[in-house]
C-alpha cells in the first residue's frame, strides 16, 4: 500500500508539476503542547488540471525526477454546509 497525503497546492508554475503543502499536527514529548508542522512536496500533475488553492490527495510513486516522487490522485471535495432557513419575522403587536 502506498502512502497518501492531503494538502493544499501552493504553486503550479512548473509544467506538469505542482507543489503541495501538507500540514500535520505534532505534540511536544515533554510539554504535550500541540503545534503544526508544514512540509512541501513536488507532485506530478499530467493534465495540469489543478490550480493554486485546491485541496488535493497525493500518492507516493516511483521517482519521476530528482525531487518528484509523488503523484496527484484527485481533488478533495469540500463538505457542503447547510444553512438554516430563516423564518420571516412576525410583526409584533404592541397593546396598550
Amino acid at each position: 500500500m502506498r502512502n497518501k497525503l492531503k494538502g493544499t497546492i501552493v504553486s503550479d508554475k512548473m509544467e506538469k508539476t505542482v507543489v503541495v503543502e501538507v500540514e500535520r499536527v505534532k505534540e511536544h514529548p515533554r510539554y504535550k503542547k500541540r503545534y503544526s508542522v508544514h512540509k512541501k512536496y513536488k507532485a506530478h500533475d499530467e493534465k495540469e488540471d489543478f490550480k493554486v488553492g485546491d485541496k488535493v490527495i497525493i500518492e507516493e510513486c516511483r521517482p519521476i525526477s530528482k525531487e518528484k516522487k509523488w503523484r496527484v490522485i484527485g481533488k478533495v471535495e469540500a463538505k457542503k454546509s447547510f444553512k438554516k432557513k430563516e423564518k420571516p419575522e412576525e410583526s409584533k403587536k404592541v397593546e396598550f
